[in-house]
């Protein structure tokens, strides 16, 4: 049954935030920043991934993601949804779930061999496709599978993630001008909003997480990153 609820775009923030932290999906560190596989250096990680295995939490994270997107978009603007791989797919298919929607996932680049596909699944042209990710960082990702939906012939003007980091310069400018839209639940404010007020780290650690988060390009090359 196809059943939503809404609530403020505050709220949803606050509790999406509250379940990342109580199923560790979010980790703060002042002493050893992470580095990550760009090189960069980070006092914070999140891993959306961990949400498949917490059924209420990802539950209840879908029903959040089908409300915001039919209270800011409309309810019959898709015709199918997308996930981007990895991480993607697998939300792609519980929100596609929840929106009575067929469902694709898209390859980073195609196979190489057989139909050469980077699509997999029914896409049809001129079908009005949601792309959905696990999160975004510089929204370099979804420039490249939006093109791929467009290369098929299909129309995507709307992402949708879970986790939207807010602190890189432009992001939404850059996405915006190629016609997408990015639709999201929490981001590392609104972590940083709730770590405060739970007292859950030390004032170290949350001066540093700040300070990484105002500046996260500086901070980086300070502490053995590029």
């Amino acid at each position: 049954m196809y059943s939503l609820t809404f609530t403020k775009p505050e709220l949803v923030a606050e509790l999406t935030a509250k379940m990342l932290f109580e199923i560790e999906a979010v980790h703060f560190m002042s002493d050893k920043p992470f580095i990550f596989t760009s090189g960069k250096a980070s006092p914070v990680y999140i891993d959306c991934r961990k949400i498949i295995s917490f059924p209420r939490v990802r539950s209840t994270l879908m029903d959040f993601g089908a409300a915001k997107l039919a209270e800011n978009i409309g309810f019959e603007e898709f015709d199918a949804v997308a996930g981007g791989e990895t991480a993607g797919i697998p939300f792609a298919a519980f929100i596609a779930e929840r929106l009575n929607l067929p469902m694709q996932y898209i390859r980073k680049k195609s196979k190489g061999f057989g139909r050469d596909a980077r699509i997999e699944g029914d896409i049809q042209k001129g079908q009005r496709i949601l792309l959905v990710e696990d999160l975004t960082t510089d929204g370099g990702s979804k420039l490249n599978f939006a093109e791929a939906i467009r290369d098929a012939g299909a129309e995507v003007r709307h992402t949708f993630v879970i986790f939207y980091y807010d602190i890189y310069k432009n992001t939404i400018s850059i996405l915006n001008e190629k016609d997408l839209r990015l639709h999201y639940l929490v981001t590392w404010w609104d972590m940083l909003s709730l770590a405060k007020k739970t007292n859950k780290f030390d004032s170290k650690t949350i001066d540093t997480v700040e300070d990484f988060l105002n500046n996260p390009i500086g901070w980086s090359q300070k502490n053995g990153g590029n």
